[in-house]
């Protein structure tokens, strides 16, 4: 059972990488392959060797594929940019990884809307068949 105090701690850790990750994404990295991209997640392993970082990418598939060889190629520049600046003996390897739960919340939202549409039209369907009698 892990302490509550190092769980803490690797909660911390995750998120002060998420925003100086972030930072470095902004204005720092010259590859045109990266685009607009945002972090939306860092999940750090127990031992805090390696950490998943979920990105956002705005436009098309291939544009996501291309802007995750720019952030594979450039790993290893960010992982020393970010172990500097938080003063990290041994930085975290990172893995990014796009962050589909965009596209899986807009499609859960159309499907949501396709059942209330349809919902609707058999609601107004059964009033307009005016009232039952009981003759």
């Amino acid at each position: 059972m892990e302490r509550r105090a190092q769980s803490y701690h690797r909660g911390r850790l995750a998120e002060a990488l998420r925003e100086e990750i972030d930072t470095i994404l902004e204005g720092e990295l010259g590859d045109p392959r990266i685009g607009l991209v945002n972090v939306s997640s860092v999940i750090l392993a127990e031992d805090s060797r390696s950490a998943r970082v979920f990105v956002h990418v705005e436009g098309d598939d291939e544009e996501a594929d291309r802007a995750i060889e720019g952030l594979v190629a450039a790993g290893g520049y960010i992982r020393r940019e970010v172990g500097l600046r938080l003063r990290l003996r041994r930085p975290p390897e990172l893995i990014f990884q796009l962050d589909r739960s965009h596209q899986y919340g807009a499609r859960i939202d159309e499907l949501l809307n396709r059942t209330k549409k349809k919902k609707g039209s058999n609601a107004s369907l059964t009033n307009d068949q005016g009232p039952i009698s009981n003759d």
